[in-house]
């Protein structure tokens, strides 16, 4: 039996993974699905000092209070950045990292040194009447949709799980200066239906444990969990 700690991407909560926890569950693997603060049943608790170090403090406690070992622990988007803190963190906690088409920083990079185009949410942000809230990007023509969901009853189903991110998110950097976080294995899944313009940093052919990069892809949009819940599952069982 595996331990799954899936964690959701900005503007989402831990219900977008329902559709692959029943998967995951039945091949005999424990799945925690959390939502990270200020979204989902926490998304009162958003505000200005909500920021990426608050998410990792979140995925840090919970693998602590429920003495989780040898996670696998799956970032989409965003979420990237949380679970390469939450390694550096607890590295003996941590079996495996998996980028689902997610941000991979270095140490001390921001969301905007991953993806520049985040300075323009940011920006946007700091003017706006709250001075911190980023509301989720609108629903766009396909193949892009709604973050990359385009069947009517998804997109409907993922709205009702979207809240506005806090800029610090953005804002703050990632610490990676662990040494056993970087002996740690990784996975890397890229959806292939992308936004018209975007582009992806590409992962170097060497990862930091000295092996050769490991590149998946799943033929959908950004948010597969959605759309290709049992592809993206089988990827996931590969590592078990």
């Amino acid at each position: 039996m595996s331990t799954f700690l899936l964690v959701h991407g900005a503007w989402h909560d831990g219900r977008c993974w329902e559709r692959v926890v029943p998967l995951l569950t039945a091949a005999g693997h424990r799945v925690f699905t959390p939502s990270l603060t200020g979204y989902g049943d926490t998304a009162h608790l958003a505000g200005p000092e909500v920021g990426l170090d608050t998410h990792v403090d979140d995925i840090v406690a919970l693998i602590l209070d429920q003495g989780l070992t040898e996670v696998i622990l799956v970032g989409h988007s965003y979420a990237g950045l949380v679970i390469s803190s939450v390694a550096n963190d607890v590295p003996d906690r941590i079996a495996q990292l998996v980028y689902l088409d997610a941000m991979v920083p270095e140490d001390g990079e921001t969301a905007v040194d991953v993806m520049p185009v985040t300075q323009h949410l940011i920006d946007l942000a700091l003017r706006s009447e709250s001075g911190w809230r980023v509301p989720p990007p609108p629903e766009m023509p396909p193949p892009a949709g709604l973050f990359g969901v385009t069947d009517p009853d998804d997109v409907a189903w993922l709205r009702t799980m979207l809240s506005d991110q806090p800029v610090n998110c953005l804002r703050q950097p990632v610490r990676l200066n662990e040494p056993a976080a970087r002996r740690i294995p990784r996975t890397h899944i890229h959806c292939t239906v992308l936004p018209e313009g975007f582009v992806r940093r590409p992962v170097p052919g060497i990862q930091p444990d000295g092996t050769p990069a490991r590149v998946w892809e799943l033929a959908t949009g950004h948010d597969c969990m959605i759309t290709t819940p049992a592809e993206l599952a089988a990827l996931l069982l590969r590592l078990t």
